[in-house]
C-alpha cells in the first residue's frame, strides 16, 4: 500500500533526500551542489512510501508568478508502478489547489513524453542543466484538465 505525506521547507528532508541521492547524484552523475541547490526551504516536498519506506519524491517551489515542479524521482527497484505518475498528478493538484494556473517544469529528454501524458507542453529550445539535455514544460489548470485524467 502506497502512502504519502507532505514537507514544507527544508526540515524532516531525510527521506526526500534519500530518494533523490539514489536517482539523480548515484544513478545520474549529478553533483552535490547542483542537486542540493538551495531551494528546498522555499518548497512544498512529497514523499511516496510503500510500507513506510520512501519510494518516490517531488516538490512544488512557488514563486511571483509560477509554480514550479521539480525533483520528481522515483527509485530504480519501484518504476513502472505508476508512481511517478501518482507524485505529478498530487503536485499538479497541490499547485493548482493554491492557485496556480501554470505549472512548469524542466524535463529531461527521455521523460519528456512522460510529462506530454499529463498535458504538459513543451516551449523554448532545449538545453543542458547538470550535463543532462532538457526542455521546459508546462501545463495549465488542474489534474482534472490533463490528457490522462
Amino acid at each position: 500500500m502506497i502512502t504519502m505525506k507532505w514537507f514544507f521547507g527544508d526540515k524532516d528532508l531525510d527521506d526526500a533526500y534519500s530518494i533523490r541521492r539514489a536517482v539523480f547524484i548515484n544513478e545520474q552523475g549529478i553533483s552535490e551542489a547542483e542537486e542540493y541547490d538551495g531551494t528546498d526551504a522555499a518548497c512544498a516536498h512529497l514523499v511516496a512510501y510503500e510500507k513506510d519506506i520512501p519510494v518516490a519524491t517531488g516538490r512544488i517551489m512557488i514563486t511571483r508568478d509560477d509554480f514550479i515542479i521539480g525533483r520528481v524521482a522515483t527509485l530504480a527497484s519501484h518504476r513502472g508502478q505508476q508512481l511517478g505518475k501518482l507524485i505529478m498528478e498530487s503536485l499538479m493538484q497541490a499547485s493548482y489547489a493554491m492557485g496556480g494556473q501554470r505549472q512548469i517544469l524542466h524535463a529531461q529528454l527521455y521523460v519528456r513524453e512522460f510529462y506530454e501524458k499529463l498535458g504538459f507542453t513543451a516551449y523554448g529550445e532545449e538545453f543542458d542543466e547538470a550535463g543532462i539535455p532538457h526542455i521546459a514544460m508546462e501545463h495549465f489548470g488542474g489534474v482534472g484538465c490533463c490528457k490522462c485524467g
